[in-house]
């Protein structure tokens, strides 16, 4: 204990251990973002299509997402700054949790305010659920941002970070194909409920599972009592106004948004596709998205395996954008009688998705590169540029909803095509050729001849805490976690980009684990 007068007080304090998690510490952490991430799986593959089965027009149900998404991109910004300020990390992962499993149920249940108010009138209906939309992603980011920041926290070992963020990804797996799972179960043997009924089932069950999982973490994880920002004082702070004046900034900000806009529309507009213009049975909407689930799933695990470079980035991104070239053309032209080709077509879905998603989210990465004190306000922006490009697109899709017009007919006279049929050939496919076009154009920052995009995390403790002044061509290469045949299932996991969308990575910088 140090002498004089703030030895006491630094008593009180407890600095994240270097020791190596056991693995019920690293599975406890890992299972707490289960809630978030069934909620907001069914949130984006179901709500539209729910909405407008109990009432709602294609208007007011695009309306509601775009209240939910305007708050998420808001409340993710102000969460982190109100977390950084006052701590309390399990604290507002209860409070967030609890907002969740509420406003979940209020609109997955049926228009609460309507039945407090006794009126079910179009202007009420819309209303209740906006705001239940907007309480829910309140929730849902406070309790994703101080899921993701307790991290650094919980353990300053860089090996035990990873696991914590591998588990995290794999229980994410996890809840994915149990919400497709309760779905698929819920579609096929209780066929003869209403809608609400139906829905009110799926959404009781995420929540049952969820809240469950969550209680498991908030007994179980320790939550060290941190000195305020304990960050070491040499680093220089840079003002975000900095960013505007780079063009890589604009660039990657163009990239990750236009990949955002592929995936959320695809996956928002997917149900109706397969009901309204394939007629498939009701399960389907549970089966296809867990097929596109889980061929991104294994991409990402495969992209894991590569050795990257800025050029094989690119090229990757632009695969990605040109499988989807190939999705629009099969969305438009598949028709009801062959059906069953929208598996093999999901397959090569989910593989578009995630090669562009995965190195979408490596650009940030490379955009952030050493500038640590501002890589909160790029990774805030993005995500809040994403959630309100989404809202707004979708807003703008479900308004055409109905107006058949001449000016959506096709040069060859087909006048009779479905707007979704429409939108999923077109939209999806455009974004990604746009973000392919712009993300060749981008010059990242060079690292050396030929040289690699690197796990710069996995440096040993020793050696990142050697030297404050670290550059890149002292770091050396260390084997990826996902190439290591020992690793375990979570740690293959670690870098996988599928499963919430927008969801936030860390950084890899040795520095920042100097005590």
């Amino acid at each position: 204990m140090e002498s004089g007068g703030g030895g006491d007080a630094d008593a009180d304090f407890d600095a994240p251990s270097s020791k190596a998690l056991a693995r019920k510490e690293i599975v406890a952490y890992g299972i707490g973002h289960m809630l978030n991430d069934l909620t907001a799986a069914c949130w984006f593959t179901y709500l539209l299509i729910y909405l407008t089965d109990v009432g709602l027009t294609p208007r007011e149900a695009a309306l509601v997402m775009l209240c939910g998404q305007v708050s998420d991109g808001l409340a993710t910004v102000a969460a982190g700054y109100m977390i950084d300020l006052f701590g309390g990390f399990k604290i507002w992962h209860g409070g967030g949790s609890l907002l969740v499993s509420i406003s979940f149920s209020s609109v997955f249940g049926g228009c609460s305010v309507c039945v407090i108010t006794g009126n079910k009138t179009l202007l009420v209906e819309t209303l209740g659920y906006s705001v239940f939309a907007a309480i829910f992603n309140i929730g849902w980011a406070a309790t994703q941002v101080s899921h993701m920041s307790l991290v650094n926290c919980i353990t300053a070992n860089p090996t035990s970070r990873v696991a914590l963020n591998s588990c995290r990804n794999a229980f994410t797996m996890v809840a994915n194909l149990l919400l497709y799972g309760i779905a698929f179960l819920v579609f096929t043997f209780k066929s003869n409920d209403n809608v609400e009924r139906q829905y009110r089932w799926i959404a009781s069950a995420n929540v049952a599972i969820g809240g469950f999982f969550v209680l498991i973490f908030l007994l179980s994880v320790k939550e060290p009592r941190l000195q305020h920002h304990f960050q070491p004082k040499l680093y220089t702070k840079i003002s975000f106004v900095s960013w505007f004046r780079k063009i890589l900034y604009y660039q990657v900000a163009l990239v990750y948004t236009l990949t955002r806009l592929t995936t959320n529309v695809s996956q928002a507009l997917l149900a109706f596709y397969l009901i309204d213009d394939l007629y498939m049975v009701e399960s389907s909407k549970a089966v296809v998205p867990a097929v596109i689930y889980m061929s991104s799933f294994f991409t990402s695990i495969w992209l894991q395996e590569c050795h990257w470079t800025s050029f094989r980035l690119k090229a990757a991104f632009t695969t990605g954008a040109s499988l989807w070239l190939f999705c629009g053309v099969g969305f438009f032209y598949l028709s009801s009688s062959f059906q069953l080709y929208i598996y093999p077509l999901a397959l090569v879905v989910g593989t578009g998705n995630a090669l562009m998603l995965v190195t979408a989210t490596s650009m940030e990465g490379l955009l952030v590169g050493h500038s640590l004190s501002g890589c909160a306000f790029v990774y805030g922006s993005l995500s809040l540029c994403d959630k309100l490009a989404c809202g707004f697109a979708l807003y703008a899709i479900e308004a055409l909803h109905g107006t058949e017009t001449p000016a959506f007919c096709l040069l060859n006279g087909r006048c009779s095509v479905s707007l979704v049929r429409r939108v999923l050939a077109l939209v999806p496919g455009g974004c990604a050729v746009a973000a392919a076009v712009i993300a060749l154009t981008a010059k990242f920052e060079r690292r050396g001849e030929n040289d690699p995009l690197r796990e710069e995390l996995l440096l040993p403790q020793a050696q990142s805490s050697s030297s404050s002044t670290t550059t890149t061509s002292e770091i050396i290469e260390i084997p990826s976690p996902g190439r290591d045949p020992e690793a375990p299932l979570w740690t293959k996991m670690a870098h996988t980009m599928v499963g919430r969308w927008g969801s936030l990575r860390e950084p890899k910088a040795p520095w920042l684990d100097t005590p």
